[in-house]
């Protein structure tokens, strides 16, 4: 920081001003360092990226919805059912052919229990598919 000093004998007074010149020097040695810096990060391996497609799911007629509330409750086709039950509509659906598929909806606030119950009535079933409904992602994020 430089300082101007009154010449005149009579004013004692000290004028002080900022001497920007370092200060722009420094932002300029900066601006060339990024200049340089930023080609050599951003060449890489040139790669053919795949485009991303997702497809809405086409909830065909041969489906099975399985959706659990908060609660515990199931839920076959809107339709509530006891575990029993659902085991036994499974064991049903299991030996049609082609095999239908089945959609679990669990509500966000269901335990795991509930869930796992589910999946494992499909697999004492055998029932080869089983997909989980999820709510998709607000657009843009």
């Amino acid at each position: 920081m430089a300082m101007n000093v009154g010449q005149d004998g009579d004013e004692d007074e000290v004028i002080a001003s900022i001497n920007t010149t370092p200060l722009v020097d420094v932002m300029l040695v900066l601006l060339i360092i990024f200049l340089i810096t930023i080609p050599v990060v951003t060449h890489t391996v040139p790669v053919q990226l795949p485009a991303q497609t997702v497809n809405p799911l086409q909830t065909r007629p041969d489906s099975i919805e399985i959706a659990v509330n908060k609660d515990g409750y199931f839920f076959w086709n809107e339709k509530l059912v006891d575990a029993p039950t659902l085991l036994a509509r499974l064991k049903v659906a299991s030996v049609k052919l082609p095999q239908p598929e089945v959609h679990v909806r669990g509500d966000r606030a269901t335990r795991y229990e509930f869930i796992g119950r589910v999946i494992t009535a499909c697999e004492r079933a055998g029932i080869a598919k089983v997909s989980f409904i999820t709510q998709p992602p607000a657009r843009g994020g």
